[in-house]
């Protein structure tokens, strides 16, 4: 039962791509034609910002380097022992945390969903660091889509389009992407 529940429960998000509401957060997963070096077999959390433009962060690229790497100096930072993860191609040199809480954690945050929100002023970057760094995924770089890309990409069908989900967002990525798609394909065929 816990096997068939297990393949169950991810096929609630899919939504279809004719009908995909992009003006709400979603969770997009490549589709295995999606065959770009950079977003081949890819997840990412993406919002509208207004005007049809989107924002959005890869979630499931861990590099080899930890944040203890990049800031050593940084004591707190030596103690996160996850990796820093490719979260898209913008601003890649600037580190930014996606936080799993249900309040704003203040200044320069963006709420992708209900309960997560992209910090993106350095000086709470380190707040996040040194007070709970375990609720949370560190990122460099983030994706973004001028108006109308984002929704003539999934015309294209380069994205199968999931109901948002935070919980999705912090799993551990091993076999994550694989386990969507074949999800997303079996919805897609009415299985």
């Amino acid at each position: 039962m816990t096997r068939v529940l297990a393949l169950i429960l991810p096929l609630l998000w899919i939504v279809s791509a004719a009908a995909a509401d992009i003006s709400e957060p979603v969770i997009l997963v490549a589709k295995r034609q999606l065959s770009d070096r950079f977003y081949g077999a890819t997840i990412l959390v993406a919002r509208p910002i207004g005007n049809d433009q989107h924002i959005g962060f890869i979630v499931n690229r861990p590099t080899k380097v930890t944040l203890g790497q990049l800031f050593p100096q940084h004591a707190p930072s030596q103690k996160v022992p996850d990796p820093v993860f490719l979260g898209g191609p913008i601003n890649s040199e600037s580190i930014f945390a996606l936080v799993q809480t249900k309040k704003n954690p203040g200044g320069r945050s963006v709420k992708l969903l209900d309960n997560l929100f992209a910090v993106i002023d350095g000086k709470l970057v380190d707040d996040v660091i040194e007070k709970d760094p375990s609720h949370a995924r560190f990122v460099a770089g983030l994706v973004a889509w001028r108006a109308g890309e984002l929704d003539e990409e999934i015309k294209r069908g380069a994205w199968f389009v999931l109901t948002a989900d935070s919980g999705l967002v912090l799993r551990n990525p091993d076999g994550l992407w694989e386990e969507l798609v074949r999800n997303a394909e079996l919805r897609a065929n009415g299985i």
